[in-house]
């Protein structure tokens, strides 16, 4: 799937469960295995520094449309060697994601790990995915406003064959109806063009592309369709480990009666661009952008007798805001992150001679309570060209002194050791990836640590 999409030019999606680093490096055949969009669960498995700089794009997933308010869950019996490498897990232990991210409980806590991911790698946009339902234009407000570059809005009918039931058939609510909702509280509140907004979640034709984008989505996500391109039957035993056809399953024989060739998705994606693309010469589009948040081509069919559906209103779906002059119905902005201010653009500048020589430095910082995520993006050069492996210890040594700010160390790399004399603020070294950090005291405080 991912050397499929890396052909085309799109963008695969890693999941929650890590990546191998092999899959990094190009094919002998020019090819890439590599997902463009890496995936930041509540679980955080496989989540290094190096999973995070080796991404376009990095999406913090906070619902799917699978299990709406569930997290992922894979069965002990399906973690093997290699998927617990993966996800520095044990085998055969059950990996259960939990419902909510331990460090996201409001808004502003997802605005601090959008900047922390930004940090570590300035060249990803960041992502947001959420669940349609009602509200979730509210929350899509606030995740532009918290400076994401992208939304998904996940629609009910998608998803894995190893949900449960009670997810699959009583939460979240059709993409349509989130997506609707979405784009006209963007726009509305001037925030539209900061934002690309995705849909998936039961997207299978180009038609669907073309109501999508009517409704106002820049982007459009393909999982079951894709699988099914591939050779995926639906037999729903995804979390039996004895998927037919091999794609859900970690049994060798089974493995080996997999069918799928990039070639078939390929192939997939552009007859579905194709169908697309003769809807639009119908409507008279020319450009696609041009076609996104144009709700009044859309219309109910009129043909439908049943008395249920004449009782139906859409015109909430179907309404088209209008945005005041000079505000943008698609996304064409940039968002400012701040990222000029961060104190790690000087210490990249002094470890220099770590980074390219591997000499080792010793760095004094003052810091202040407004200096957020210290440390990250220095750790995202450090994973960039060394890897997850990283420094030996100590090699960079930062002495900083005075009160940390937010996510103080976080996803610290191997070879990079902080140590602090001061105090500091929440989520210190989260995601840390073997790096070090000691806290402690100033040497003039009064206090005593026995008490």
């Amino acid at each position: 799937m991912a050397i499929a999409m890396n052909r085309l030019g799109g963008k695969s999606n890693s999941g929650e469960g890590g990546e191998e680093a092999s899959r990094y490096t190009p094919l002998e055949n020019g090819d890439s295995a590599r997902s463009a969009t890496k995936q930041v669960a509540s679980g955080r498995f496989g989540v290094t520094t190096e999973y995070l700089v080796n991404a376009d794009a990095i999406q913090i997933k906070m619902a799917q449309g699978a299990k709406p308010g569930e997290g992922g869950q894979l069965p002990g019996h399906k973690v093997n060697q290699w998927i617990a490498r993966v996800r520095y897990s044990t085998p055969g232990v059950g990996l259960i994601s939990p419902p909510p991210h331990h460090d996201i409980y409001s808004i502003e806590d997802l605005a601090q790990l959008i900047h922390d991911l930004k940090n570590v790698n300035p060249r990803a946009d960041i992502s947001v995915k959420l669940v349609s339902e009602v509200g979730v234009g509210t929350v899509a407000a606030g995740v532009s406003k918290a400076h994401a570059e992208h939304v998904t809005i996940s629609g009910d009918e998608g998803g894995t064959g190893a949900s449960p039931l009670t997810s699959t058939q009583n939460a979240g609510s059709h993409w349509e109806i989130g997506l609707a909702e979405t784009h006209q509280t963007l726009v509305r509140n001037a925030l539209r063009g900061r934002i690309a907004v995705q849909v998936d979640g039961g997207v299978r034709s180009g038609r669907d592309v073309v109501i999508g984008a009517l409704l106002g989505a820049d982007e459009f996500g393909f999982g079951t369709t894709a699988l099914i391109a591939l050779g995926c039957i639906m037999m729903r035993k995804c979390h039996l480990n004895t998927c037919p056809v091999g794609v859900a399953t970690q049994d060798e024989g089974l493995r080996k009666l997999f069918p799928g060739q990039p070639e078939h998705l390929v192939d997939f994606m552009l007859f579905l661009a194709e169908e697309a693309r003769e809807i639009m010469a119908k409507l008279g589009f020319r450009r696609f952008d041009a076609m996104i948040g144009q709700s009044d081509r859309l219309d109910m069919r009129r043909a439908i007798e049943h008395e249920k559906a004449r009782g139906l209103d859409f015109s909430r779906i179907l309404r088209k805001p209008e945005p005041a002059p000079g505000v943008a119905i698609h996304h064409c902005e940039p968002q400012d992150h701040g990222l000029e201010k961060a104190l790690d653009h000087g210490l990249i500048e002094k470890a220099r001679p770590a980074l390219e020589n591997g000499e080792k430095v010793r760095i004094e910082l003052p810091v202040r309570n407004i200096d957020r995520t210290v440390g990250a993006m220095l750790s995202g050069e450090v994973a960039r060209r060394y890897g997850h492996k990283g420094l030996p210890d100590d090699t960079i040594l930062i002495e900083a002194r005075g009160a940390g700010g937010q996510s103080f160390g976080a996803f610290l790399a191997h070879g990079v050791t902080i140590r602090l004399a001061g105090e500091t603020n929440d989520y210190v070294g989260k995601g840390l990836s073997g790096g070090k950090i000691i806290v402690a005291p100033p040497s003039e405080s009064p206090i005593r640590p026995e008490d």
